[in-house]
């Protein structure tokens, strides 16, 4: 009576299992011949375990190379010695560092700095030289700054001026001594500047700037050569030439007064007066057509106007 009234066989069940699992091997395997080298696998809805690690494995490694590129080089230096510390045990002592040897861009360009660069000097040139040499060609070198606090002992210190001391006018319209600012009675000096530097002894010829003061201080042991501009070379040597006629004209007058008794010793004399008014010419006339002009020192939009006119020729 099996098969009537609802009844099934005991291995239907079975039959039907064993059809669903031969269908199920058949998609995988078509699946993997239909698979791709560069997809990637299908998961259900919820995230496998190995996928969810990555992402966070991804993320972390994310987190961490954003805070390592925030921190500078030293943060970064003590970061990796407290995880090692951590992870492998040991003191910090052993792992703080000395300071002696530490030197600044500074320190190099005091150390490799020269007041005047000859091309000897260019020859072997490494990365400190090149710093200091760089700093050199940056500096203004036509008036110096002084410092004559060690006058009396015949000791002197120079150096070039800033870009900030130019445009100030210090050294050049202020007196080029370091703790002076006076504006009045400026002499420009020339001085032979000899100093040992790198063990090798030299001289450079420097030109200052310095008031009453301090020019007293400069020649303190003896005197050093003034610097005069042109224009006032030429008017003192015209003083010069007219005192000397001057000094003249008056030696003729007093000889013709002294000849004036005999009428031929006032002839002789007038014709050596003639003789003298013609070698001296139009000379004469312009010293008695007024004062002798004065030498005064130039006034500061002068020296201004004089300084403009040799930096445009």
């Amino acid at each position: 009576m099996h098969g009537h009234g609802g009844y099934d066989s005991d291995f239907s069940d079975d039959e039907q299992v064993g059809e669903s699992n031969k269908r199920k091997k058949r998609t995988i395997e078509d699946d993997l011949l239909l698979k791709k080298p560069f997809q990637k696998e299908k998961h259900g809805k919820v995230a496998h375990k190995q996928v969810a690690a990555e992402l966070l494995d991804r993320e972390e490694a994310r987190n961490r190379r954003f805070h390592l590129i925030a921190m500078d080089a030293y943060q970064r230096h003590t970061k990796f010695v407290n995880d090692y510390i951590l992870y492998y045990g040991g003191k910090k002592e052993d792992f703080r560092r000395l300071g002696e040897n530490d030197k600044t861009d500074m320190d190099v360009i005091r150390e490799n700095h020269r007041f005047l660069w000859n091309e000897e000097d260019e020859m072997d040139m490494n990365w400190e030289k090149r710093l200091a040499k760089k700093y050199y060609d940056k500096l203004f070198k036509e008036y110096c700054i002084a410092d004559l606090s060690r006058y009396k002992e015949n000791k002197f210190g120079f150096r070039w001026r800033v870009e900030k001391e130019v445009i100030s006018g210090k050294g050049q319209f202020f007196c080029g001594n370091k703790c002076c600012d006076k504006k009045e009675d400026l002499k420009s000096w020339e001085v032979n500047f000899g100093y040992i530097e790198h063990g090798e002894k030299r001289n450079a010829l420097v030109k200052l700037r310095l008031c009453k003061e301090c020019s007293f201080k400069l020649n303190f042991h003896h005197r050093r050569k003034e610097v005069k501009s042109k224009k006032r070379k030429d008017k003192t040597k015209k003083d010069e030439e007219s005192s000397h006629k001057k000094s003249r004209l008056s030696s003729a007058e007093e000889t013709s007064k002294k000849k004036d008794k005999g009428h031929s010793s006032s002839k002789k004399s007038e014709s050596c007066v003639n003789r003298n008014s013609d070698e001296e010419g139009t000379s004469d006339s312009e010293l008695w057509k007024g004062p002798l002009p004065e030498t005064d020192e130039k006034s500061q939009e002068e020296e201004f106007d004089d300084y403009f006119q040799d930096l445009f020729l």
